[in-house]
């Protein structure tokens, strides 16, 4: 991380932290600088591409002050903590850690729900697959992060799966994926954007696709409650999640320009898949980011119902020890302003960019017909 940050948990569970150049939390006035930290512990991967290709078109350039983007430890519960403590101003938590968040008395909102589908799946050995999750019942399922049981759990609930059946075994990350190639495991936890990645890694897997299969949905951005109480702060979150709607319009409009944004920040990336698996990549991403967008306000935009039965079927779980209410912790405060751009601007940079030849090459149509052959069939 840019700036040096220690995060300590104590026995009882207590997380503190300091930074060398800041501390505490930010001023009530304004932001100094606002953060936004990843749950994965790296920021190398296509699924910031909103962010990285709206700095590259200078949606983001307004917004006065400098924004940062940290990739956080690798602690699957990171990402909640960190914004809790005031280390950082934004995270990208699945539903399963901004859940446990909430269980351990962390006042925090979700502000602008990016995966309105679920992108979480489950990759077998090729042969292995099945679209049926009750047979996991007495098998193990393997994970980068223990945290990411609050993923898989109520994902195989809502599939009629006794979860207290199912094992569970940290693997490592980013190590999970080789370990259930070489034959542990039954099963191991993936997502969209990861299938294509470990394509480029060689892994070649078949999947349960959350995104065809579950009623769920993937990752939101999270804030502290009383920064949406703030007004000066809410207006800050409305022009810096306007400029990621912005990057997700873009990304829609031209995926393959979105591709290479990302690559020109992370050459190694670039190096290990490619652009046809980062178009792969990305298209899925869009799919899940996207949702139903006729029934959606618009980018960011919450289904409250489909959260309350989240939250429903965690506490029967017990994965919280009491009922959560989504309008309490979830918020479409910031969403009609986020969503208020040009959107005909936006389409027209899409249209009007210039892509590489590598990227002109690509037929989107083609790579979109084959984006689930993965899928177990059947």
């Amino acid at each position: 991380m840019n700036r040096r940050t220690f995060l300590q948990v104590s026995a009882a569970g207590v997380v503190t932290a300091s930074t060398l150049g800041r501390t505490g939390v930010a001023s009530a006035e304004a932001y100094p600088k606002f953060t936004w930290i990843s749950p994965r512990g790296t920021l190398e991967v296509l699924d910031d591409y909103p962010y990285w290709i709206g700095k590259k078109m200078g949606y983001f350039s307004d917004l006065g002050i400098e924004t940062d983007m940290q990739p956080g430890p690798s602690d699957g519960t990171a990402t909640v903590k960190f914004v809790d403590v005031g280390q950082a101003d934004m995270g990208f938590p699945s539903p399963g850690v901004f859940s446990f968040g909430l269980e351990n008395g962390m006042k925090l909102k979700s502000a602008f729900h990016m995966g309105a589908k679920d992108t979480f799946s489950l990759a077998f050995r090729k042969g292995e697959g099945t679209n049926d999750l009750k047979t996991l019942e007495g098998k193990t399922i393997l994970l980068g992060s223990a945290a990411w049981q609050s993923i898989v759990d109520p994902m195989l609930a809502v599939q009629g799966v006794d979860v207290t059946k199912v094992k569970y075994a940290e693997a490592g990350w980013p190590t999970w994926g080789t370990a259930l190639a070489a034959g542990q495991g039954d099963a191991a936890l993936s997502w969209e954007g990861l299938r294509a990645e470990w394509i480029g890694s060689k892994l070649e897997f078949e999947y349960w696709l959350g995104v065809q299969h579950s009623p769920l949905f993937a990752n939101t951005f999270v804030v502290r409650a009383a920064d949406l109480e703030d007004p000066d702060k809410k207006a800050f979150l409305d022009k810096y999640l306007r400029a990621w709607a912005m990057g997700l319009e873009f990304g829609y409009h031209n995926p393959r320009a979105a591709v290479e944004a990302v690559f020109e920040q992370f050459p190694t990336l670039a190096t290990n898949i490619g652009p046809d698996l980062g178009t792969t990549s990305i298209l899925q991403q869009i799919t899940v980011f996207r949702g139903d967008m006729d029934k959606r306000a618009g980018w960011g935009d919450h289904d409250m119902g489909a959260w309350q039965t989240f939250f429903d079927k965690i506490y029967e779980l017990k994965q919280v020890s009491n009922p959560i209410k989504a309008e309490d912790v979830c918020s479409n405060a910031c969403i009609a302003a986020a969503n208020d751009f040009d959107h005909a601007k936006v389409k027209a940079d899409a249209d009007a960019y210039k892509l590489s030849d590598a990227f002109a090459a690509i037929d989107v149509e083609n790579v979109k017909a084959h984006l689930y052959d993965q899928a177990v069939k059947g």
